[in-house]
C-alpha cells in the first residue's frame, strides 16, 4: 500500500471553501480512479495548514495517476492560497479501533529513524498497544519513506477533549523511542479530521 499526500499552508479564512472542493470534487473524482483505496483531509483552521492524503493500492497505480491527481491539486493551492507541496510514502502499519466521526482530531509527527525497520517494528509490536490506551484512542498509521529515512505517524482521537488529555503521554511514547533508537522527531502538529473515506486493509 502506497500513499500521497499534498501540504498546503494556506490562507485560514479560506479552509472551509477548500474542505468544500476536496468533498465535492475532488475526493469523488480521485476516489473513482483505478487503484485508490481512500482519501482524507486534514485540518488546522488556526493556521490554514491542510493536509490531502490519498491511499493506493500499489505503487504503480499511485505514479499512474500522478497527471490526473495533480489538476486537483493545483486547484486546491489557488482556492487555499499556497503552494502545494508532495510527498510520496509507503504505508507501513494501519490498525483502526472503530470509526471517525465529526468530531475526530489527529495528533502528526514527522520522525527521522536511525533504523527504519526497528521502527516499524516498534510501532507494531510496542507503540499501538500503548496508543490503544489512550482515552479516546480511534485509530493509528505509519508511513515511511525509506529513500529519505522519514516517517509521518498518525494518531486519531474522538474528540479534541481526548487529543489534547493525550499530549503528555504522547511526549512520553516519543521521548522513549529518541532513547531506544535514536528517532529524531522533525515536526509535531494537530488537526481535525475534515474528511475522511478510507479502504485500507489493516496493516500490524
Amino acid at each position: 500500500m502506497f500513499a500521497r499526500s499534498t501540504t498546503i499552508q494556506g490562507d485560514p479564512g479560506a479552509v472551509e471553501g477548500g474542505i468544500t472542493f476536496i468533498r465535492d470534487e475532488a475526493m469523488p473524482a480521485i476516489m473513482a480512479m483505478d487503484g485508490c483505496v481512500g482519501m482524507s483531509l486534514l485540518v488546522d483552521r488556526e493556521n490554514g495548514r491542510c493536509i490531502a492524503t490519498s491511499s493506493w493500492r500499489d505503487e504503480a497505480s499511485m505514479r499512474a495517476t500522478d497527471q490526473a491527481v495533480a489538476t486537483y491539486r493545483g486547484r486546491g493551492g489557488e482556492l487555499l492560497g499556497g503552494t502545494p507541496q508532495v510527498e510520496e510514502w509507503e504505508v507501513a502499519v494501519m490498525h483502526r479501533d472503530h470509526a471517525t466521526t465529526d468530531r475526530t482530531c489527529c495528533r502528526v509527527t514527522w520522525a527521522r529513524p536511525r533504523d527504519m525497520d526497528a521502527t516499524v517494528e516498534m510501532w507494531r509490536t510496542r507503540l499501538l498497544a500503548a496508543f490503544e490506551l489512550m482515552d479516546g484512542f480511534c485509530s493509528a498509521s505509519l508511513l515511511i519513506d525509506r529513500a529519505r529515512g522519514l516517517t509521518c505517524g498518525t494518531v486519531t482521537f474522538d474528540s479534541r477533549e481526548a487529543l489534547v488529555g493525550t499530549r503528555e503521554r504522547a511526549r512520553e511514547i516519543r521521548d522513549m523511542a529518541a532513547r531506544e533508537l535514536g528517532v529524531e522527531f522533525l515536526d509535531i502538529a494537530e488537526f481535525d479530521l475534515a474528511l475522511a473515506h478510507l479502504r485500507l486493509p489493516e496493516l500490524v
